[in-house]
Protein backbone atom coordinates (compact mmCIF):
# COMPACT_ATOMS: atom_id res chain seq x y z
CA UNK A 1 0.00 0.00 0.00
CA UNK A 2 1.32 3.33 -0.91
CA UNK A 3 0.78 7.14 0.95
CA UNK A 4 0.22 10.11 -1.47
CA UNK A 5 2.25 12.51 0.53
CA UNK A 6 0.98 15.69 -1.36
CA UNK A 7 -2.38 15.97 -3.06
CA UNK A 8 -4.90 18.75 -4.07
CA UNK A 9 -7.85 17.25 -3.56
CA UNK A 10 -10.03 20.22 -2.52
CA UNK A 11 -8.38 22.50 -5.34
CA UNK A 12 -10.98 23.89 -7.89
CA UNK A 13 -10.26 21.20 -10.27
CA UNK A 14 -10.88 18.20 -8.45
CA UNK A 15 -13.00 19.10 -5.32
CA UNK A 16 -16.49 17.79 -7.50
CA UNK A 17 -14.71 14.73 -8.45
CA UNK A 18 -13.41 13.81 -4.88
CA UNK A 19 -15.84 10.42 -4.18
CA UNK A 20 -14.71 8.94 -7.77
CA UNK A 21 -11.42 10.02 -7.43
CA UNK A 22 -10.85 8.24 -3.58
CA UNK A 23 -12.57 4.91 -5.48
CA UNK A 24 -10.02 4.77 -7.81
CA UNK A 25 -6.70 5.66 -4.98
CA UNK A 26 -8.41 2.55 -3.37
CA UNK A 27 -8.03 0.41 -6.38
CA UNK A 28 -4.75 1.67 -6.69
CA UNK A 29 -3.37 0.40 -3.16
CA UNK A 30 -3.46 4.62 -2.01
CA UNK A 31 -4.27 3.83 1.66
CA UNK A 32 -3.68 7.27 2.59
CA UNK A 33 -3.71 11.22 1.06
CA UNK A 34 -2.07 13.83 2.62
CA UNK A 35 -4.67 16.72 1.38
CA UNK A 36 -2.73 20.38 0.90
CA UNK A 37 -5.37 22.71 1.52
CA UNK A 38 -3.68 26.63 0.14
CA UNK A 39 -6.97 29.05 0.96
CA UNK A 40 -9.55 29.12 2.35
CA UNK A 41 -12.04 27.03 0.46
CA UNK A 42 -9.51 24.28 0.10
CA UNK A 43 -9.18 24.13 4.08
CA UNK A 44 -13.17 24.46 4.66
CA UNK A 45 -13.41 21.57 2.15
CA UNK A 46 -10.77 19.55 3.30
CA UNK A 47 -11.69 19.67 6.99
CA UNK A 48 -15.31 18.22 5.80
CA UNK A 49 -13.60 15.77 3.53
CA UNK A 50 -11.82 14.68 6.49
CA UNK A 51 -14.82 13.98 8.62
CA UNK A 52 -16.20 11.75 6.00
CA UNK A 53 -12.86 10.01 5.17
CA UNK A 54 -10.37 8.71 8.06
CA UNK A 55 -7.97 7.92 5.77
CA UNK A 56 -7.53 11.70 3.98
CA UNK A 57 -5.51 14.14 6.28
CA UNK A 58 -5.09 17.93 6.13
CA UNK A 59 -1.98 20.21 5.87
CA UNK A 60 -2.52 24.00 4.70
CA UNK A 61 -0.99 26.81 4.37
CA UNK A 62 -0.26 29.67 1.99
CA UNK A 63 2.03 28.71 -1.40
CA UNK A 64 5.02 31.38 -1.66
CA UNK A 65 3.26 32.43 -5.06
CA UNK A 66 0.30 33.80 -3.14
CA UNK A 67 1.37 35.53 0.02
CA UNK A 68 1.12 38.95 -1.00
CA UNK A 69 -2.74 38.14 -2.38
CA UNK A 70 -3.81 36.09 1.19
CA UNK A 71 -0.99 34.98 2.80
CA UNK A 72 -1.91 37.27 6.12
CA UNK A 73 -5.97 36.47 6.09
CA UNK A 74 -5.26 32.94 5.55
CA UNK A 75 -2.22 32.14 8.28
CA UNK A 76 -5.10 33.43 10.79
CA UNK A 77 -7.06 29.89 9.58
CA UNK A 78 -4.33 27.75 9.25
CA UNK A 79 -2.95 29.14 12.56
CA UNK A 80 -6.78 27.59 14.45
CA UNK A 81 -6.99 24.64 12.41
CA UNK A 82 -3.71 23.76 13.67
CA UNK A 83 -4.47 24.19 17.33
CA UNK A 84 -7.42 22.68 16.90
CA UNK A 85 -5.23 19.83 15.97
CA UNK A 86 -6.80 19.50 12.83
CA UNK A 87 -3.70 19.44 10.62
CA UNK A 88 -0.87 16.80 10.30
CA UNK A 89 1.38 19.14 8.85
CA UNK A 90 1.78 23.24 8.25
CA UNK A 91 2.77 23.54 4.34
CA UNK A 92 2.84 24.21 1.74
CA UNK A 93 4.83 26.66 2.29
CA UNK A 94 8.48 28.21 1.09
CA UNK A 95 10.28 30.14 -1.30
CA UNK A 96 9.64 30.42 -5.16
CA UNK A 97 12.29 33.08 -6.25
CA UNK A 98 11.38 31.78 -10.30
CA UNK A 99 8.35 33.61 -10.42
CA UNK A 100 8.59 35.70 -7.67
CA UNK A 101 4.31 36.33 -7.58
CA UNK A 102 4.87 37.39 -4.46
CA UNK A 103 8.17 39.52 -3.61
CA UNK A 104 10.64 37.93 -2.02
CA UNK A 105 11.02 39.33 1.53
CA UNK A 106 7.56 39.17 1.91
CA UNK A 107 7.81 34.96 1.40
CA UNK A 108 10.62 35.21 4.02
CA UNK A 109 8.44 36.71 6.15
CA UNK A 110 5.58 33.83 5.71
CA UNK A 111 7.78 31.15 5.87
CA UNK A 112 9.33 32.37 9.22
CA UNK A 113 5.56 32.83 10.59
CA UNK A 114 4.77 29.50 9.08
CA UNK A 115 8.20 28.31 10.80
CA UNK A 116 7.17 29.88 14.37
CA UNK A 117 3.74 28.17 14.09
CA UNK A 118 4.81 24.93 13.55
CA UNK A 119 7.15 24.60 16.20
CA UNK A 120 4.47 25.71 18.39
CA UNK A 121 1.74 23.26 17.70
CA UNK A 122 4.83 20.62 16.97
CA UNK A 123 3.93 19.83 13.22
CA UNK A 124 6.22 18.76 10.52
CA UNK A 125 5.99 21.49 7.74
CA UNK A 126 6.28 20.91 3.63
CA UNK A 127 8.17 23.08 1.81
CA UNK A 128 8.44 24.20 -1.67
CA UNK A 129 11.13 25.45 -3.13
CA UNK A 130 12.52 26.57 -6.57
CA UNK A 131 15.44 28.39 -7.35
CA UNK A 132 15.78 29.88 -3.35
CA UNK A 133 17.29 26.70 -1.78
CA UNK A 134 20.24 28.82 -0.09
CA UNK A 135 17.86 31.25 1.46
CA UNK A 136 15.45 28.45 2.71
CA UNK A 137 18.46 26.49 4.21
CA UNK A 138 19.35 29.29 6.15
CA UNK A 139 15.88 30.20 7.42
CA UNK A 140 14.48 27.29 8.67
CA UNK A 141 17.77 25.50 9.50
CA UNK A 142 17.55 21.36 11.20
CA UNK A 143 13.51 20.86 11.49
CA UNK A 144 11.13 18.10 10.78
CA UNK A 145 10.44 18.73 6.90
CA UNK A 146 9.80 17.47 3.50
CA UNK A 147 11.18 19.64 0.04
CA UNK A 148 7.93 18.60 -1.53
CA UNK A 149 8.22 17.58 -5.55
CA UNK A 150 12.21 17.87 -5.43
CA UNK A 151 13.69 18.52 -8.65
CA UNK A 152 16.39 20.63 -7.05
CA UNK A 153 20.52 20.23 -7.88
CA UNK A 154 22.01 17.14 -6.45
CA UNK A 155 23.90 19.33 -4.25
CA UNK A 156 21.27 20.82 -2.69
CA UNK A 157 19.66 17.40 -1.90
CA UNK A 158 22.87 16.55 -0.40
CA UNK A 159 22.21 19.53 1.94
CA UNK A 160 18.97 18.60 2.84
CA UNK A 161 19.89 15.34 4.14
CA UNK A 162 22.22 16.75 5.88
CA UNK A 163 19.26 18.83 8.31
CA UNK A 164 17.39 15.79 8.32
CA UNK A 165 14.67 16.36 5.50
CA UNK A 166 13.09 14.50 3.46
CA UNK A 167 12.78 14.48 -0.47
CA UNK A 168 9.19 14.03 -1.93
CA UNK A 169 9.35 12.43 -5.91
CA UNK A 170 6.63 13.03 -8.04
CA UNK A 171 5.52 12.16 -11.48
CA UNK A 172 8.56 14.60 -13.02
CA UNK A 173 10.58 11.83 -12.48
CA UNK A 174 9.22 9.66 -15.44
CA UNK A 175 9.82 12.09 -17.50
CA UNK A 176 12.53 11.95 -20.73
CA UNK A 177 14.01 15.05 -19.54
CA UNK A 178 14.35 14.14 -16.19
CA UNK A 179 17.98 12.70 -16.24
CA UNK A 180 19.39 14.76 -13.42
CA UNK A 181 16.15 14.07 -10.78
CA UNK A 182 16.38 10.38 -11.82
CA UNK A 183 20.13 10.70 -11.04
CA UNK A 184 19.26 12.17 -7.71
CA UNK A 185 16.91 9.51 -6.96
CA UNK A 186 19.38 6.84 -7.18
CA UNK A 187 21.43 8.79 -5.14
CA UNK A 188 19.04 9.23 -1.95
CA UNK A 189 18.54 6.43 0.39
CA UNK A 190 15.59 5.51 0.13
CA UNK A 191 14.92 6.22 4.02
CA UNK A 192 14.44 9.87 2.88
CA UNK A 193 12.28 9.47 0.07
CA UNK A 194 8.01 10.24 -0.43
CA UNK A 195 5.97 9.79 -2.99
CA UNK A 196 3.38 12.26 -3.99
CA UNK A 197 1.31 13.53 -6.76
CA UNK A 198 0.75 16.96 -6.46
CA UNK A 199 -2.67 16.13 -8.05
CA UNK A 200 -4.02 17.84 -10.32
CA UNK A 201 -0.66 18.84 -11.64
CA UNK A 202 2.23 16.74 -12.59
CA UNK A 203 1.05 13.44 -13.93
CA UNK A 204 3.15 10.81 -14.60
CA UNK A 205 3.61 8.74 -18.08
CA UNK A 206 1.82 7.45 -18.79
CA UNK A 207 -0.72 9.71 -17.81
CA UNK A 208 1.32 13.02 -19.06
CA UNK A 209 -1.20 15.96 -20.20
CA UNK A 210 -4.44 14.92 -18.06
CA UNK A 211 -5.79 15.88 -14.90
CA UNK A 212 -3.35 14.28 -12.49
CA UNK A 213 -5.02 12.40 -9.06
CA UNK A 214 -3.67 9.75 -6.75
CA UNK A 215 -4.48 6.72 -8.38
CA UNK A 216 -1.39 7.41 -10.50
CA UNK A 217 0.80 7.40 -8.20
CA UNK A 218 2.21 3.50 -8.96
CA UNK A 219 3.37 4.87 -12.02
CA UNK A 220 6.03 6.76 -10.48
CA UNK A 221 7.16 3.93 -7.72
CA UNK A 222 7.42 1.92 -10.60
CA UNK A 223 10.33 4.60 -11.82
CA UNK A 224 11.32 5.48 -8.41
CA UNK A 225 12.04 1.07 -8.11
CA UNK A 226 13.79 0.86 -11.78
CA UNK A 227 15.80 3.36 -10.42
CA UNK A 228 16.74 1.80 -7.24
CA UNK A 229 17.09 -1.66 -8.84
CA UNK A 230 14.43 -2.89 -6.46
CA UNK A 231 10.74 -4.10 -6.18
CA UNK A 232 7.77 -2.03 -5.90
CA UNK A 233 7.09 -3.93 -2.63
CA UNK A 234 10.34 -2.36 -1.24
CA UNK A 235 9.67 1.23 -2.61
CA UNK A 236 6.11 0.98 -1.11
CA UNK A 237 7.04 -0.27 2.39
CA UNK A 238 9.60 2.22 2.35
CA UNK A 239 8.18 5.53 1.86
CA UNK A 240 4.65 4.75 3.56
CA UNK A 241 6.79 4.07 6.79
CA UNK A 242 9.03 7.39 6.22
CA UNK A 243 5.58 9.13 5.76
CA UNK A 244 3.65 7.18 8.96
CA UNK A 245 7.14 8.30 11.04
CA UNK A 246 7.45 11.90 9.65
CA UNK A 247 3.17 13.02 10.01
CA UNK A 248 2.74 10.52 13.20
CA UNK A 249 -0.37 8.93 11.49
Amino acid sequence: MFIDTHAHLTSDTLVNDTQQILARAQTNQIDKIVNICTDERSLKAGLLLREKTSWVFNAAATTPHDVEKEGESFFTLVKQAAYHKQLIAIGETGLDYHYQYSPKEMQKRYLELCLDLRRKVDLPIIFHCRDAFADLFTIAGKVPAVLHCFTGSLEEAKKALELGWYLSISGIVTFKKSQALQEIVKYVPLEHVFIETDAPYLAPVPYRGKVNEPGFLTETAKMIAHLKQTSIEEVARKTKQNAEIFFRF
